[in-house]
């Protein structure tokens, strides 16, 4: 699933947008921090370091940043030289996640898609859907959490929308038994790519994964090196939670890649820098808004431009 360049600069302008609320609180906040000809001192650096925990950069995360500019204290002397030093930092931060392997893409590519309720999952798959569609491939979309009989119906439309076919049973099936019967259809109809939904809520945390990883292996039953991916979405507006959600199922489901939805109208933008800089899963998706061009491959120098 490629990037469109023709539609980049229109989504950073929503990114832009999106951010407006972390940019505000960094810049504002850091121009305040040098009034009066200020210079760095211990004082200055303990209110940075609270301003870059509020945007929920992250305690660890934060305390890095924190070292870094105090070693370059001599060659900053007000608010731009700050930004600019921040800006390297983080820069460096995001781009030093270790990717995991790709494996070598088989047909069909069998993605399958974790994450609690409410963070945007259903939404996600039904955007990632509609592009893999637009780029001319074939997509079945495998209805696994019949837990909730919304989502299956949120899938139906999604799929009716992006022109890619469903496969569902009813209302409290056996999630696995969905994803087996997705993948053998895209099998048989020479589908390139599965999106597989799951549940997001079952009871307790323990049932939660272990039905996961019961999926996982009905997946792999049917076709020995799938899932190809396993993407968590995670909502950018809880903040610290989503860090703490992200090492529960990679503990679980060894992750390969974060899809950060709800990205816009959120003052805890900063969490990217923490995700990128305390996991090591690539963040590849990024989502600003309910539209299909919404949602775009992670960029970190786009980011950190519209971060400052």
């Amino acid at each position: 699933m490629q990037k469109d360049p023709a539609k980049s600069t229109g989504f950073f302008k929503r990114l832009k947008k999106g951010l407006s609320k972390t940019r505000k609180l960094l810049s504002t906040d850091i121009n305040e921090l040098f009034a009066g000809n200020r210079k760095i001192d211990d004082e200055l650096l303990e209110e940075l370091e609270e301003l870059l925990i509020t945007s929920d950069i992250g305690v660890r995360t934060t305390m890095d940043l924190i070292q870094s500019i105090s070693k370059k204290s001599s060659e900053i002397s007000d608010a731009d030289q700050l930004k600019k030093v921040l800006k390297e930092k983080i820069l460096a931060l995001l781009n030093a996640e270790k990717p995991i392997p790709q494996k070598i893409m088989t047909t069909p590519h069998v993605i399958m898609v974790i994450g609690v309720n409410g963070v945007g999952k259903t939404t996600t798959i039904g955007k990632l859907a509609a592009k893999a569609v637009a780029s001319g491939e074939k997509v079945i979309i495998a209805a696994a959490d019949t837990f909730r009989a919304a989502a299956i119906e949120q899938l139906v439309i999604w799929a009716q929308r992006a022109g890619a076919e469903i496969v569902k049973h009813k209302e409290m099936s056996d999630p696995a038994a969905v994803a087996y019967d997705g993948v053998e259809a895209a099998i048989a109809r020479g589908a390139d790519i599965v999106l597989v939904d799951t549940a997001g809520r079952i009871h307790t945390k323990k049932n939660l994964m272990e039905e996961l990883k019961k999926i996982k292996r009905a997946i792999s039953k049917k076709l020995p090196e799938a899932p190809h991916e396993i993407l968590l979405v995670l909502d950018a507006t809880t903040g610290q939670n989503a860090l703490s959600q992200a090492k529960l199922f990679n503990d679980a489901l060894d992750v390969t890649g974060i899809a950060l939805a709800k990205l816009d109208g959120t003052a805890k933008g900063g969490i990217v820098v923490s995700i990128c800089s305390m996991l090591e899963i690539p963040l590849k998706y990024i989502g600003v808004g309910e539209k299909i061009e919404d949602l775009q491959e992670f960029d970190s120098v786009q980011f950190v431009d519209a971060l400052f």
